[in-house]
């Protein structure tokens, strides 16, 4: 069956590695935000006010998109951050627009294994931001873990 896979997960949570995994399966197709992002606008993400302003715009461009592929028949590893009900809200237009099954995967990892994690990650290199402990504590206080009442169907990882 056609299904959106959707991601939430505070930074470092192994939302992307899931996101891959996920991709590997029969016509299935990875979007990832922070390689739009990166893409788009590389020099303008500066702060927590740009990242809204910014993501909002690549949603915006890319939910029809994500759509239409859902429609074809394919499935799609959104690997956005499901992180607020704001986000999540939007991601559920998708899901209703599309008419497409859905899977919510919550990465309820601890603080301290997220933060060995992103340091590991900005030490290799390999990804196209290096958040700070200070920008994993600011984004985390934004963190709204997804609840029953949202309506998704919510698939919980835990270590």
């Amino acid at each position: 069956m056609t299904t959106l896979y959707l991601l939430c997960g505070k930074i470092g949570a192994g939302k992307s590695t899931l996101a891959r995994q996920l991709a590997a399966r029969p016509a299935t197709v990875l979007i990832s935000e922070d390689h739009w992002n990166a893409t788009l606008f590389p020099d303008e993400l500066k702060s927590i006010d740009d990242y809204r302003r910014y993501s909002a715009r690549v949603r915006a461009v890319l939910g029809p998109h994500v759509v239409a592929l859902l429609k074809a028949g394919l499935s799609v590893v959104l690997d956005f951050q499901a992180n607020t009900q704001a986000v999540r809200r939007w991601m559920r237009t998708l899901i209703d627009d599309s008419g497409a099954a859905h899977e919510l995967h919550f990465l309820d990892i601890p603080d301290e294994i997220c933060l060995q994690r992103l340091r590991a990650r900005n030490a290799a290199g390999a990804h196209p931001y290096q958040a700070t402990d200070a920008d994993f504590a600011l984004f985390t206080r934004y963190f709204v873990p997804p609840a029953p009442e949202e309506g998704f169907t919510i698939v919980i990882h835990v270590e």
